[in-house]
């Protein structure tokens, strides 16, 4: 019983972390031309949204072994529900390991990189030219990481990250 609260205890801290972290580098500020609060609220057909962006996992790293995606993360976050992560990688060739991008159910199974329990998003062909791309549809916890070489890429704790999309907020206000 202790052993299942200090699991849900663990996944709180670290949703709560996402969260944190995803949210960090926003200007939650509503500027100063409006004199009073609810006039901001009065006037939604002018408000515009920011756009959903494609971004490219590892930047111009791309994605590959011995890259550290969990810094790749947060230090890009935050991310936003419809963002595309667009996942670029080389075929299989003679100098370059094969990779794939997994996507798993949980936490717990991402962070024993349990293939069994993930689905598997991009094969070793899927990466190249324009990458495979991932829209992230929903304001949940998303867990990626590559499952080649029986899940050494993930195991190994470089090639596997997780985000938290937001939600967009208004870029303008009236």
């Amino acid at each position: 019983m202790a052993a299942k609260f200090a699991q849900e205890l663990i996944i709180l801290i670290i949703i709560g972390s996402m969260f944190a972290v995803s949210m960090a580098n926003k200007d939650w500020s509503f500027g100063s031309n409006n004199t009073d609060w609810w006039s901001r609220f009065g006037n939604h057909h002018n408000t515009t949204h920011q756009q959903p962006k494609k971004i490219v996992v590892g930047g111009s790293e791309h994605w590959h072994f011995g890259y550290n995606y969990t810094d790749w993360a947060i230090k890009n976050a935050p991310f936003y529900v419809n963002d595309t992560l667009v996942f670029k990688y080389d075929a299989p060739n003679a100098i370059t390991f094969p990779h794939s991008v997994y996507m798993f159910q949980n936490f717990w199974s991402f962070l024993k990189c349990d293939l069994k329990r993930a689905k598997k998003l991009s094969n070793p062909t899927q990466g190249g030219g324009e990458g495979f791309k991932f829209v992230l549809k929903r304001w949940q916890p998303h867990y990626f990481a590559c499952g080649e070489r029986n899940g050494f890429h993930c195991n190994n704790g470089t090639m596997k990250f997780s985000v938290m999309p937001m939600l967009r907020p208004f870029s303008q206000w009236p």
